[in-house]
């Protein structure tokens, strides 16, 4: 009785191993090539036309990350800062996503007084979503936008609403106000 247990337990364990070394051996020979990037990689010569759904691989979904600078290069900087007089040109959702707020800092208020004017059109457009976004007006609180007489050193902003959420966080996008045009800016 005791042998048969122990000849059991010994076939298990070997049934075990061989289980892991072919899963371990099946990995190295796979992961080669999922490790070519795209450009190394050929493209099949015959397509195959009865290929499942499941076979198709899941998009993948980047997350976009808080922790990395997401800073405009010089030459951008300094055309805002020559041409419009603002710097410090920033996209932000606003916490619960209804809302997505563009805020500048002027630099010169006689070249910026085009972003503060509100009869300027002033829109965000969203690429990727195809969505194009307005400056709400509230009954009782009028349009979400500053429109004092802007002072250099100064922020400012306004808001863009924005119905069921189509512009997340990650996604860029371009804010027009008039002749104003800030493209490829990135939503926080």
């Amino acid at each position: 009785m005791v042998r048969t247990e122990l000849f059991c337990h010994t076939r298990a364990s070997r049934t075990k191993t061989a289980l892991l070394a072919v899963t371990f051996a099946g990995r190295m020979l796979i992961s080669p090539a999922f490790s070519q990037s795209p450009a190394q990689a050929s493209p099949p010569i015959f397509a195959s036309a009865t290929v499942a759904a499941t076979d198709k691989p899941s998009p993948k979904v980047e997350t976009p990350t808080r922790y990395l600078p997401n800073r405009a290069p010089r030459r951008e900087v300094a055309y805002y800062e020559m041409l419009w007089g603002v710097d410090s040109l920033t996209v932000k959702a606003v916490e619960s996503g209804e809302l997505i707020r563009f805020s500048y800092r002027v630099l010169d208020a006689d070249k910026a007084k085009l972003l503060n004017d509100k009869k300027v059109d002033a829109y965000l457009f969203a690429p990727e979503a195809r969505a194009r976004l307005v400056v709400p007006s509230l009954e009782k609180v009028g349009m979400l936008r500053q429109s004092n007489t802007p002072e250099a050193g100064k922020a400012y902003w306004m808001a863009f609403s924005n119905p069921g959420r189509t512009v997340k966080r990650g996604d860029r996008v371009n804010v027009v106000i008039g002749h104003f045009q800030a493209e490829g800016l990135v939503v926080e």
